[in-house]
């Protein structure tokens, strides 16, 4: 039988912002413990969004989330010796992780620019619906899709 599961942490809403949302992204782009560059990082690439569209940064990130979120994802499940790919649906939370995964990841492998401009640029193509983000998303789904057959093996 399993234990108990882990009480949540509550995450406290980031400064400028009051958002849970960016506290998480700075959280995510932070590397060994030092938040106030993570911030400077985020703050900065928000600023960047806002001189180039002329909208809220804060409006940008939400939609480009949105839009970088994945529905659905596969899980590997051995049934009888063999290994099936069984999409499963995800939680909106979990999906919110993902994308903000996903556009961090896609952000670092950019070269030759600093951090605040290559994370502006994936949340700025994001939130156009191209970029490296949403492609992965639409490839997830496509992979879900097309096990869709073996739906029936999820419990």
């Amino acid at each position: 039988m399993r234990r108990r599961r882990a009480a949540k942490t509550q995450i406290q809403p980031d400064p400028k912002y009051s958002s849970i949302l960016v506290t998480k992204l700075i959280n995510m782009v932070m590397r060994m413990g030092k938040k106030s560059i993570a911030e400077r990082i985020v703050y900065s690439a928000f600023e960047i969004l806002e001189k180039n569209t002329g909208k809220s940064a804060l409006e940008i990130f939400k939609k480009a989330l949105d839009n970088a979120r994945p529905l659905l994802e596969v899980k590997p499940r051995r049934v009888g010796g063999a290994t099936y790919q069984v999409p499963i649906e995800i939680r909106q939370d979990r999906g919110t992780i993902i994308a903000l995964r996903w556009i961090r990841n896609f952000a670092r492998t950019k070269k030759g620019r600093p951090m605040e401009e290559k994370l502006a640029q994936e949340l700025l193509d994001a939130y156009k619906g191209e970029g490296a983000a949403i492609k992965k998303k639409d490839d997830t789904h496509k992979m879900a899709e097309s096990n869709k057959a073996f739906a029936h093996y999820r419990w």
